[in-house]
């Protein structure tokens, strides 16, 4: 600290250019903090799913349909605890560019599998005895003022029913806690039994089963034991762990992990120039009053320390400014609305101190060294 004020002076000497630079290295650390909070918390995410989880997909993709007959030779398979199914419903309610997360399943079986959502098991009966009756997440409830009790009807640019009409109505029976799972999470449930009756077409097919093992180091026993039932099958099975397909569908988005280090990666490089630039030209504006210090009793070595401590202030300043932004933005609604209770980990905090640590010193060595060499007499001469 005792040095704070002439090293302050220094990093203002050139006002504009110090703003334009900081404004460059926030900028830096803050597609930095969304891109790396992002790739950390899909990672943080997936290491969380459930081991003692499967899906069953058709082999040529979740697209396609599979039979409901499977699901007796399924639950009967060695080690299954409990199995329910998704028919993927496509809805919407009044917007067709506002999509609801809509899935005919079987409740009973479905919560049985998903043990952290919570849900009151009258809710759970009513849903039984109402074959036109509907499970919705509280947030859904909130989001269009639903309640128990509440006639609703949803819209869906896939499924035609008998009356030949795209819109279903369906009785809210009840409504859950989906929190656990994200805000991506399916958020209204119908009877599958009554969407199987209902619908014109595709009767008896759905687009998952998925189901619970007693022992997860059982889950690739069974996965095997499941796909090998159905070989040579009209429709040939593949039975994945949740973490397995997580990674495909987002593998279907891109390799994020690759595309998030790629752009970050470039944008520090360039920013390791342009901050080195910076220092550069500082160093060379100040040659004769670095000159002055050492005649004033500054060692080599403390001017060195200076200049690098000019660099590292800059960068540490800008860097914890852009982290601390891109914290906010994961605060956002927005994104809170797309990824649930997301937030920023610390470890990327953690990772861009050190990277903004990285750059000062890389971009401020050479000019801290060149004013470590500088000759006294040379530099107040001008040469």
């Amino acid at each position: 600290m005792k040095y704070f004020r002439l090293v302050w002076a220094g990093l203002w000497r050139k006002k504009t250019r110090t703003v334009f630079t900081m404004i460059s290295v926030v900028i830096a650390f803050l597609l930095f903090g969304l891109l790396q909070g992002i790739n950390q918390g899909f990672g943080t995410a997936m290491a969380s799913l459930d081991v003692d989880r499967l899906y069953v997909t058709a082999r040529t993709g979740i697209v396609d349909g599979m039979p409901i007959s499977y699901l007796s030779r399924i639950r009967n398979v060695p080690g299954v605890r409990a199995v329910s199914l998704w028919a993927y419903f496509g809805g919407y309610y009044q917007d067709a560019r506002k999509p609801i997360p809509a899935f005919a399943t079987d409740a009973a079986e479905l919560f049985k599998v998903y043990k952290e959502i919570k849900i009151r098991p009258e809710y759970v009966d009513a849903m039984v005895k109402t074959r036109t009756g509907a499970l919705i997440s509280e947030a859904l409830a909130a989001q269009y003022g639903w309640k128990v009790g509440d006639r609703v009807p949803i819209g869906t640019s896939i499924w035609t029913n008998k009356a030949g009409s795209n819109t279903w109505e369906f009785d809210i029976v009840g409504t859950f806690d989906a929190s656990a799972y994200g805000a991506n999470f399916p958020s209204f449930y119908m009877n599958y039994s009554y969407f199987d009756e209902a619908r014109q077409f595709g009767t008896g097919e759905l687009h998952y089963y998925i189901l619970s093992v007693q022992d997860p180091k059982q889950g690739d026993r069974i996965s095997r034991e499941i796909d090998a039932m159905f070989a040579n099958s009209s429709v040939e099975t593949r039975t994945q762990t949740e973490y397995a397909l997580t990674q495909m569908a987002l593998k279907q988005l891109g390799d994020i992990n690759f595309i998030a280090n790629a752009i970050v990666g470039a944008v520090l490089f360039t920013l390791l120039f342009l901050t080195a630039n910076t220092m550069m030209q500082s160093v060379r504006e100040r040659t004769s009053e670095l000159a002055v210090l050492k005649t004033l009793g500054y060692s080599d070595t403390k001017v060195l320390v200076l200049v690098l401590t000019e660099a590292l202030l800059l960068c540490l300043f800008a860097a914890a400014l852009g982290i601390a932004l891109a914290a906010l933005v994961f605060e956002s609604p927005t994104l809170q609305k797309l990824f649930g209770n997301f937030s920023m980990p610390g470890i990327v905090a953690a990772m861009g101190a050190g990277i903004a640590v990285l750059v000062a010193f890389v971009s401020g060595f050479p000019p801290a060294w060149r004013a470590r060499q500088l000759n006294i007499v040379d530099a107040l001469a001008g040469r």
